[in-house]
């Protein structure tokens, strides 16, 4: 019988990710002494930081191998819930904070040269961004695509972190509160986007609930970790994706809108401000 504890084992180590996270958290405390960082934004980014852990470096991991709705939970952080939370934390000045002088100088050299500026370009893009954001979550959802992905540990691994990164570029662009430009994508733009990238979304957990027969038998194959029928598993799995997703977009959606007025707000005050 599992204990609480025993969730928190990683069913498959990774050194690299261990690193990753310890470097994050390491930087973002160095970076919490430099710079001002309000207790709810400290709380947002180590609950995203949390959650992001728990659903890639735990026991959770090997149910999302084995049940198909907690493969949807699992994407459910990866995807929305952990990248918006650390997203809303505007970590970015924090983590370079907590760089070394010379390291920061490095990095604003290369933002500035030319190969620099068009990689900031491609990772903000208003378009390409928000689309690999969907495309990425479908894709892996066709069958015969996830019968391998799930198979092979290499296409697994890339599976959740292409979902895991897009996610953060995705909540980078849409939780902006700068006005365009400089940020990459306007205010309107930004509260827009939730509902174009949420509708193909809710379509597909809605065919995956509804569908009778069963799409992913691999997890029949391998062996479910619960006892539950397929039809049943992917209903869940379908309506995670439908409801809970959508939910986490519309409170996005609510976030940008919120920087929406508050930055029409300030361009009426400056109109008013010039006036007198």
């Amino acid at each position: 019988m599992m204990t609480w504890l025993s969730w928190l084992i990683p069913w498959e180590f990774s050194p690299t990710l261990v690193a990753l996270f310890m470097i994050s958290a390491a930087l973002f405390v160095r970076g919490t002494r430099a710079r001002r960082v309000t207790k709810a934004r400290q709380a947002f980014f180590w609950l995203g930081w949390a959650a992001l852990y728990l659903s890639l470096h735990t026991m959770l991991d090997y149910y999302a191998e084995r049940m198909f709705f907690m493969h949807r939970v699992q994407h459910l952080v990866l995807h929305h819930m952990g990248p918006l939370l650390v997203m809303a934390a505007y970590p970015g000045s924090v983590l370079r904070a907590g760089l070394p002088l010379s390291w920061r100088v490095r990095l604003k050299r290369i933002g500035d040269a030319w190969f620099g500026q068009i990689l900031i370009g491609l990772l903000t893009n208003p378009i390409l961004i928000p689309s690999l954001f969907v495309l990425l979550v479908i894709i892996w959802l066709i069958p015969s695509v996830q019968f391998f992905s799930m198979l092979d540990w290499r296409l697994y691994r890339l599976m959740n972190w292409s979902v895991v990164i897009t996610g953060f570029l995705y909540w980078n662009l849409i939780l902006d509160r700068r006005p365009c430009p400089p940020a990459a994508m306007s205010p309107g733009g930004r509260v827009i986007s939730p509902i174009l990238t949420m509708a193909p979304q809710m379509v597909a957990g809605a065919v995956i609930a509804f569908t009778e027969r069963d799409l992913y038998p691999l997890f029949d194959l391998c062996g479910r970790a619960i006892a539950m029928t397929a039809q049943t598993d992917q209903m869940i799995g379908g309506l995670t994706m439908w409801i809970p997703a959508a939910l986490t977009e519309v409170i996005g959606l609510i976030v940008a809108l919120r920087n929406l007025m508050h930055l029409s707000s300030k361009l009426r005050w400056g109109v008013r401000d010039t006036k007198n």
